[in-house]
């Protein structure tokens, strides 16, 4: 599912598994390091809604750009569109 802010990856599994992924395209470590904090936390703050499977998340650039509700806000499209949440 690809958002403006990341693009999620899901398949169905017994347990979570979790990828947080950031590239050179995004900027130097420090911003890697907050996009990938970023993802992370709302992953964290939502677990207990998210089915079991794995997850990949990558980060865009324009994520670096954004508020954290704003991203909230994509975050839950992306788990709704893909039927991820319970």
């Amino acid at each position: 599912m690809h958002t403006p802010y990341f693009v999620l990856f899901y398949k169905k599994g017994d347990l979570y598994k979790v990828g947080f992924v950031a590239s050179k395209r995004l900027g130097n470590a420090v911003h890697r390091n907050r996009a990938k904090r970023l993802l992370r936390a709302h992953f964290i703050e939502h677990i207990d809604a998210l089915k079991k499977g794995s997850y990949i998340l990558v980060a865009k650039p324009a994520l670096l750009g954004k508020t954290y509700l704003e991203i909230k806000k994509s975050y839950l499209y992306a788990h709704k569109k893909c039927s991820t949440l319970t």
